[in-house]
């Protein structure tokens, strides 16, 4: 079992070095986040992460991967329903019984 390496650090200073705790997970770290010495947050290699609470996490942990590939571009918006005019097609139904 391969174990990982832990660091704690304040709100502030990762504010002032995010970059370096990037890295830092990157490389495998797991950092704990505290705030006024209590912790709040864990940030983790997504590749590691057990079980990622929302769908974009997963997503995200599944193209780090390399499972999947994400999209590059916005989605499609949803098409406007049509008008149509005329009977309704339940009247056509009907009739089509008789």
């Amino acid at each position: 079992m391969k174990t990982r390496s832990t660091n704690t650090v304040g709100v502030k200073e990762l504010k002032d070095r995010l970059t370096h705790y990037l890295r830092r997970t990157k490389q495998g770290e797991e950092v704990i986040v505290t705030e006024r010495g209590k912790p709040t947050a864990l940030l983790q290699p997504i590749k590691t992460a057990d079980e990622a609470a929302s769908i974009e996490a997963r997503l995200s942990r599944l193209a780090a991967l390399g499972t999947i590939t994400l999209p590059t571009r916005r989605t499609r918006q949803k098409p406007k329903p049509m008008k149509v005019s005329g009977p309704p097609v339940s009247k056509a139904i009907l009739d089509d019984r008789q």
